[in-house]
């Protein structure tokens, strides 16, 4: 095999430390004020103005744009495409929100819309969402739930649930966290918050959707079963819910359980016969739409109602709802379930948006992303919406069939409109148990995220238990409060890995510039006499205390030990020197008195020095401080303390990268300036080696040893 050629390069150049960096390069210390920052945020222009209104409703830049020979037919069969989709789980998701199906319906339309304009991305299909769908029935059924509703039944003397007025609550409820869960989005969006989804790291957020899916699969069993268990909500309800069910199986309606089992075998079966054949077909079966309509013609001709006891939809009403302003009195109630739907809902729509956006090479504005996703969600809670974000099936299917801009989205939101105008009523005999199969087999790709644990376990085992702690933290405290537990156990897992870094001993790559832990590799040298010295992490409060006891183990200096011997030989001495001096005035007492002259040699104190040091140990430390992103006061304190020590027991310490942060952390002074750092490693060895050679050291075969033990300070 031919051996790569590499390019070389040589630099000739003197030893720089950071004062002389900064002499050469003209440092620049212009810093605009605060007051000036505002003058110039504030300024407006027109090309200024027309930028802040493209960029707030983006659909003014690429509509006027929009080519209908190159887009306009993909985007037409993407958009029915993803409009068929939008029917069945737009009313499976609403039985997750506990609303009633067309509620799901006007979810799939309103909140598109409104994403159309202001959205940024061109190939997420907006709408209906199982996890969210979940946290909003979780609010709802705790807000209103059943017990609240129940009347008695002269003609049968049982009390049973006013079904009418529970699902009237229940859309209010829901309508009002989705319109604050809009306020927040929109209220982030507008202070520039949207790095907050990068808190939601990838094994987080994988994690949690698994451990939402549970929550979506339990929650459906009802129907599948055809029972009713209570609704338990807090910690700890999922347990509870899942022995309820248990504890009703015995109750079964043989009737839904039937029904539930062929829906799930068939939307599996054509599911896969559309995996097979995707390459052949131009468009997917919509295996969904088919389903629903099958089982409504079944549901209608069998009467599966009356005669074996199956769960139906119910009334579908025609036509679209008048907008209602969400009851504020609820708002207080579900601030916090609001904040978790804003947050996970936006996390969602912009990781799938970004793999899109990278995949074909345009810009995803988190910002604008979190305003669109607000406005929808603020603006379809007025339109008695519940809580949306993207759909990964959807989006693919948006992608795959041709979509490429947000008109495809429009179009799904037209075949959902007239749907919900004209033949919405026809799907009022459909089992409730279908959509549950539907919900079931829409979240296999989910159930496939376990396997995650096993790449994760190869790839890094910190986000391994990143993943685990998410899933079981949200199976116990539900999605809600879930949510806030892993972004809390992610955090700490940061502060963990920022207070146990690795240390290490860094060596020379031969012949080379370049410094490497020793530990890490067999050729490397070590530079005789100097230490030089690196952390992993970042350096602050936290760890502080450690890099210094690290600093003593590596280099095999107690410093405590050294400087308390200094002491004791520091007064050991001023002892002595105060006894000779007292010596010597009396001397010179004697003498003025005419008595005898005494021999001046019996009187020198001998002071025994202490034996020679460690030739091994080294006469100079390098701090690296290349990996350390930020300094806080701690830090500094420790930088200097550990200048000072060594110092004293001659040891130079110099300082290696990092100059922005020492700078502005008030690491330089009048005592320390910044002779003592320098940009590169291989100059603070340079430097070193030199101070060596012009030290009051003798160097012998490498080694540095000292000719005397006492250094003054």
């Amino acid at each position: 095999m031919e051996e790569r050629r590499r390019p070389g390069y040589s630099v000739h150049r003197e030893v720089l430390d950071e004062e002389a960096v900064d002499e050469i390069a003209k440092k620049s210390d212009s810093k605009s004020s605060l007051r000036e920052k505002l003058k110039k945020s504030m300024r407006c222009s027109g090309p200024r103005l027309k930028s802040c209104l493209l960029g707030s409703v983006p659909v003014l830049s690429w509509l006027p744009r929009y080519s209908l020979r190159d887009n306009c037919l993909g985007d037409l069969i993407s958009g029915i495409s993803v409009g068929i989709m939008q029917l069945p789980q737009g009313m499976a998701y609403a039985l997750l929100a506990s609303v009633p199906a067309v509620f799901g319906l006007y979810s799939s339309f309103y909140p598109v819309l409104v994403y159309f304009i202001f959205g940024t991305s061109k190939h997420i299909s907006l709408g209906t969402f199982a996890v969210l769908s979940v946290m909003v029935g979780g609010v709802t059924e705790r807000l209103a739930p059943d017990s609240n509703f129940m009347i008695w039944d002269n003609v049968t003397n049982a009390s049973e649930v006013d079904v009418v007025a529970r699902d009237a609550e229940r859309v209010k409820v829901a309508a009002a966290v989705t319109f604050v869960s809009g306020l927040f989005q929109i209220l982030l969006g507008l202070v520039q918050f949207g790095f907050v989804v990068t808190y939601l790291s990838e094994p987080l957020v994988r994690g949690y959707t698994t451990g939402a899916a549970i929550h979506v699969i339990v929650s459906q069993l009802k129907y599948t079963f055809g029972i009713r268990p209570v609704r338990h909500s807090g910690p700890l309800s999922l347990i509870y819910t899942v022995l309820e069910i248990c504890y009703l199986l015995p109750k079964t309606n043989i009737g839904s359980l039937v029904v539930s089992i062929v829906a799930i075998i068939c939307l599996i079966l054509v599911k896969e016969l559309n995996a097979y054949l995707s390459k052949k077909l131009p468009v997917p079966i919509p295996v969904e739409l088919l389903g629903i309509v099958i089982a409504t013609v079944i549901s209608w001709q069998v009467n599966l109602k009356d005669k074996y006891g199956v769960d139906v939809v119910g009334l579908i009403p025609s036509g679209l709802q008048p907008p209602v302003l969400p009851d504020a009195s609820l708002f207080g109630q579900v601030i916090g379930d609001a904040f978790a739907l804003a947050v996970v809902g936006y996390g969602i729509a912009i990781s799938l948006g970004r793999i899109f956006a990278l995949k074909y090479g345009y810009k995803v504005d988190s910002n604008q992303e979190l305003i669109a996703l607000g406005l929808s969600n603020s603006i379809g809670g007025v339109f008695q919406c519940f809580a949306i974000s993207c759909s990964m099936s959807r989006s693919m299917v948006q992608e795959s069939t041709g979509g490429k801009t947000q008109v495809a989205g429009a179009l799904s939101a037209v075949v959902i409109l007239f749907i919900t105008l004209w033949i919405g009523t026809l799907f009022e005999d459909l089992p409730k148990a279908v959509l549950a199969a539907i919900i079931y087999v829409n979240l296999q790709g989910m159930m496939k995220q376990f396997m995650d644990i096993r790449v994760l376990w190869r790839s890094n085992k910190v986000d391994m238990l990143i993943w685990v702690a998410t899933f079981i933290l949200t199976l116990l405290l539900n999605p809600d409060l879930g949510l806030a537990a892993a972004i809390g156990f992610s955090m700490l897992t940061v502060i963990f890995r920022t207070q146990l870094p690795k240390y290490s001993k860094l060596g020379q790559v031969p012949d080379t510039d370049i410094y490497r832990p020793l530990e890490d590799y067999d050729e490397l040298k070590q530079v005789p006499g100097i230490l030089i010295f690196r952390s992993s992490a970042t350096l602050y409060f936290a760890n502080a205390e450690m890099y210094q006891e690290a600093l003593g183990e590596k280099s095999g200096i107690d410093i405590t030990k050294l400087l308390s011997a200094k002491k004791k030989l520091e007064a050991k001495r001023k002892r002595h020197e105060k006894k000779n001096a007292k010596k010597a005035a009396k001397r010179s007492a004697a003498n003025l008195e005419g008595g005898p002259e005494r021999d001046g040699q019996n009187e020198i104190a001998i002071i025994e020095m202490d034996a020679e040091p460690d030739p091994s140990l080294p006469r100079a430390i390098i701090l690296d401080l290349s990996p350390v992103n930020f300094l806080d006061t701690v830090a500094v304190k420790t930088l200097r303390s550990i200048r000072r020590d060594y110092g004293e027991v001659c040891i130079e310490v110099v300082l290696a990268g990092c100059s922005n942060n020492l700078q502005t952390a008030g690491f330089f002074n009048d005592k320390v300036t910044k002779s003592c750092l320098f940009s590169t490693v291989h100059d603070a060895v340079l430097h070193c080696q030199s101070a060596q050679k012009h030290s009051p050291h003798e160097v012998t075969n490498g080694d540095l040893r000292p000719v005397n033990t006492l250094c003054e300070v």
